[in-house]
């Protein structure tokens, strides 16, 4: 049986996404970076499912209470673990990060009830830009973009899959569920 490889995330509007791109555009960011075409915000990943457990997990996202939309205003740069030994560099939420800590909250009670095991990270709303091997200090590159102005509405959460290939990651929207 073919699996497929899942996560839901709510999506980066093409406003948004194209004034992201002019701000980070003349930015120096080390490691592999994320197209723009491929960015969102991931509330939960879930990994390799079977056609059986899609058709649940899309179920119980249908039926399950997401809220309402919101509004999120995007914020500085930041990396993990830490800015001094990164091996994600990362753009934050100044406005809207607990409106997307509940939206996470209320997926991941949807995904549990599908059968998906309860996640053991908790939720840090961020849009990843690049992945850095080896690990890189980028405390110059954080301190670069503290806050923008840039803000976009969170009105819908998608069901999303990812296929690796020769030309990299591809997402493929499988399902949308509107928020009220």
């Amino acid at each position: 049986m073919a699996l497929t490889r899942l996560f839901v995330a709510a999506e980066v509007t093409t406003e948004a996404r194209h004034a992201l791109a002019a701000l980070v555009e003349g930015v120096e960011i080390p490691g592999r970076r994320v197209r723009p075409p491929n960015w969102h915000l991931t509330l939960r990943f879930i990994g390799e499912m079977d056609e059986p457990g899609s058709d649940l997990l899309i179920r119980s996202l249908d039926e399950a209470d997401l809220g309402d939309r919101f509004r999120v205003r995007w914020g500085g740069l930041g990396a993990f673990p830490r800015p001094s030994k990164a091996t994600v560099a990362w753009l934050g939420v100044a406005e809207g990060a607990s409106e997307l800590s509940a939206l996470a909250e209320r997926v991941e009670s949807a995904v549990n009830t599908a059968g998906v095991a309860p996640e053991d990270r908790p939720f840090r709303p961020h849009l990843t830009l690049s992945r850095i091997r080896p690990h890189t200090d980028v405390r110059d590159l954080v301190s670069s973009v503290s806050s923008t102005r840039i803000a976009m509405p969170v009105d819908r959460v998608l069901l999303m899959s990812s296929h690796l290939g020769e030309n990299g990651i591809r997402y493929e929207q499988v399902e949308s569920f509107d928020l009220a």
